[in-house]
């Protein structure tokens, strides 16, 4: 009978303890109900008491869900549609707002932040060009986005994480226009610097041949003082060596003129007036 008593008290205990305490795990987040009011929030990892049927206890995860939006169109600029696709990574920050705002239905919280999200993307994708939305400003949107999302999602308790594009895709009645658009605007910027590689090649061209006229022209003035100077000292030899033997000079000047001549000549004749100066040396010999 005693033993029976002690179980009893022991089940009784048991069952007290779970009626009266709850834990929270480190990956989640509480809030403590009295009577459907909110009594107390944010509780930390633990184990917390409650009173049965006052209390009621709603436990949420903490860590960073993700919502994954399905691909939504949006008008650009241009009034032409790009169909976006993105995700979005969020955490519960304020778990009473977020129980206040969404009775704490994770379905309900996604929800809301799509509609934050599609609105602040098409504002987004309304300021721009199909070719500045394709071409690289994803990144300058998703900051925008995160930061503008941030401030309306604080409202229910959610704190966005990162905001992400995924995909960015075409409707088939725009992507052709869109990408001969892109080909010829490269084709543009492509003659544009064919134009100005051309223009450059011409300026270098011709500061080429200008330097090289310039050089040429130095070198054949430097080249003719040159001959000049050899001319004059090959005079001034000349005149040195008449002036010191006049006779033997003229006479080394005819014996030259002689060898030129006849090895010029195919005949072995020369036909000369008796009072030549040519025949001079030829009449001296012929008196000696």
């Amino acid at each position: 009978m005693n033993s029976k008593i002690v179980l009893a008290v022991i089940a009784l205990l048991i069952v007290g303890f779970f009626s009266f305490t709850f834990q929270v795990d480190q990956r989640q987040t509480a809030i403590k109900l009295k009577f459907g009011k909110v009594d107390k929030a944010n509780l930390e990892p633990g184990l917390h008491f409650k009173i049965p049927v006052m209390n009621t206890i709603e436990k949420y995860d903490n860590r960073i869900l993700t919502l994954d939006a399905p691909p939504t169109e949006f008008p650009t600029n241009e009034k032409k549609y790009v169909i976006v696709d993105f995700f979005v990574k969020w955490r519960i920050d304020d778990v009473e707002r977020y129980y206040l705002a969404t009775g704490g239905q994770e379905s309900r919280a996604n929800q809301r932040l799509e509609l934050i999200l599609v609105d602040g993307l098409k504002n987004e994708f309304g300021t721009r060009t199909i070719q500045e939305v394709v071409s690289g400003e994803r990144a300058e949107i998703m900051d925008v986005i995160q930061v503008q999302s941030n401030i309306e999602a604080q409202n229910f308790g959610i704190q966005v994480v990162d905001v992400r594009v995924s995909k960015i895709d075409l409707p088939e009645t725009v992507s052709d226009s869109v990408f001969k658009n892109m080909r010829a605007e490269r084709d543009r910027v492509a003659k544009d610097f064919r134009a100005r590689g051309r223009e450059q090649a011409e300026v270098i061209r011709a500061t080429a041949d200008k330097e090289r006229t310039v050089i040429l022209a130095n070198a054949y003035k430097e080249a003719e003082q040159v001959r000049g100077d050899g001319d004059a000292q090959s005079a001034k030899i000349y005149a040195d060596a008449f002036t010191q033997n006049e006779e033997f000079y003229s006479f080394t000047r005819s014996l030259k003129a002689y060898t030129n001549t006849f090895h010029q000549t195919n005949n072995n004749v020369l036909i000369l007036e008796p009072d030549s100066e040519f025949y001079r040396y030829f009449k001296k010999s012929e008196q000696n």
